[in-house]
């Protein structure tokens, strides 16, 4: 049976090759961790509906390839994304540092408006196998405005939060768009009443 839905969110998943994109999308959306690795080609595509503060929201999430030979082509698919989750690997200092050049791209290719989630993936490993410790991630949140979670594809930690932390944001920021719009049409009526009755006043004068 076919479940009705409000509406639908388009979210991308991007970051360096081999941080845990794929495991976090299948994860989220099958509920399910695979432990084999396999890279993911050009772009995949899930979705999930989800109980978004008690209204249906599918959520079209858009796995992009982090392998640089499939850049230009996973580029494309920013035009239209409303919610990006950027993942890094707590155990790659490399991936981590790359984040400037994820954010660039962002920047380049998505709308201004695209609301962002940052993402530090395999959270539960030792202090000793760490390559970034949480308060740097935390840190490069708050300089962008990002929310921030330390994440676990094998734990299943903070992955449902990171979703639909970025699903609320997309929704708020719908709604203030659409409260803005609604804004608008009230003060273009109201300019329109007063200049109709100008016009009334006016005409009625005319006829003295």
């Amino acid at each position: 049976m076919a479940v009705d839905f409000s509406a639908t969110y388009k979210v991308l998943v991007i970051g360096d090759v081999n941080v845990g994109k794929t495991c976090l999308v299948h994860r989220f959306c099958d509920e399910r961790f695979y432990d084999t690795y396999i890279s993911t080609v050009g772009i995949d595509f899930k979705q999930k509906i989800v109980n978004l503060d008690g209204v249906p929201i599918k959520l079209q999430i858009w796995d992009t390839a982090g392998e640089e030979r499939f850049r230009t082509l996973t580029t494309a698919y920013y035009r239209g994304a409303q919610g990006i989750v950027l993942v890094y690997d707590v155990t790659n200092l490399d991936s981590f540092n790359h984040l400037s050049y994820w954010l660039r791209n962002i920047e380049e290719n998505a709308s201004p408006e695209v609301v962002k989630v940052l993402a530090g993936n395999k959270c539960e490993v030792s202090t000793q196998q760490r390559a970034v410790d949480r308060e740097r991630g935390q840190k490069l949140a708050d300089s962008f405005d990002m929310p921030f979670y330390e994440v676990s594809c094998r734990g299943n930690v903070s992955v449902q939060e990171t979703f639909l932390t970025l699903a609320r944001l997309i929704r708020d920021l719908r709604q203030r768009r659409a409260s803005l719009f609604e804004e608008r049409e009230r003060q273009n009526e109201g300019v329109n009443l007063a200049m109709d009755q100008k016009d009334e006043a006016t005409s009625a004068c005319a006829s003295c």
